[in-house]
């Protein structure tokens, strides 16, 4: 598989700029407007670079959500910027090289062929599955998405872009990874921590959403002590798996 890029914009000539020059050096690309599409499709798929437009609402949060993939896998995030964007935003994100719109031909070249140097091909192992998908937290009106890091039928691990607010139980929603089956829950937060880890219980889970949750585990190899394991701050776990040893 070779290099590739995921572009959010909606930006008709930056589009353009950016796509042309990622196709002048042999860089397939995939375009989307939104932060939430842009968030599932980094969930679903490796990116070698990451162009978002910081004019859009949510860039903050889909630049974070890139950083917290392994370092094997962080694509070289390359931010649009306007002369009104605040630039605390880009540094955020984490953001590698900043593009000042109106983009200048030259300077997109220049500026992707020295990220280009950064960009890894997806060189991932298929041997282990690997839980790929966004749950979405319901604080008020307002939807966090956070990234699936492990899941059992009691509850899941995650991880959000930060910390998450101080409440006891928040509605969830996500779809299990590889169907249309969505799993609607009211969680029980057991523990979180500043950096936006947290492990949730599931205290009420909808019927349907738990036939489907209880038959994708069945189908992707789950073990019942999983159960325990997810809910588990990481240190606990690694006493833990001291402890059995």
């Amino acid at each position: 598989m070779g290099l590739n890029a995921l572009l959010m914009s909606r930006d008709r000539q930056a589009l353009r700029l950016v796509a042309a020059a990622f196709q002048d050096m042999g860089i397939e690309q995939r375009a989307c407007e939104s932060a939430g599409d842009a968030m599932e499709l980094l969930v679903q798929n490796q990116y070698s670079s990451l162009v978002l437009d910081f004019d859009l609402p949510g860039a903050v949060q889909v630049g974070k959500l890139a950083r917290m993939a392994m370092p094997q896998r962080r694509p070289v995030l390359f931010a649009l910027v306007g002369p009104s964007t605040p630039t605390g935003d880009t540094v955020q994100a984490g953001a590698n090289v900043v593009l000042y719109k109106p983009l200048d031909p030259e300077q997109v070249k220049c500026s992707l062929r020295a990220g280009r140097e950064f960009m890894r091909v997806d060189r991932r192992q298929t041997s282990r599955h690997r839980i790929e998908t966004l749950v979405y937290l319901q604080f008020g009106i307002a939807a966090l998405p956070a990234l699936v890091l492990d899941l059992s039928e009691q509850g899941l691990a995650l991880q959000a872009p930060e910390a998450l607010p101080p409440v006891r139980q928040v509605p969830l929603r996500f779809v299990l990874p590889g169907t249309n089956h969505m799993v609607e829950a009211m969680g029980e937060m057991i523990w979180s921590d500043d950096s936006g880890r947290a492990g949730l219980f599931f205290s009420q889970l909808k019927p349907t959403s738990r036939k489907y949750l209880k038959n994708w585990l069945l189908k992707h190899g789950a073990k019942k002590r999983d159960a325990v394991r997810v809910l588990l701050r990481p240190e606990r776990m690694r006493r833990s798996a001291q402890i059995s040893e």
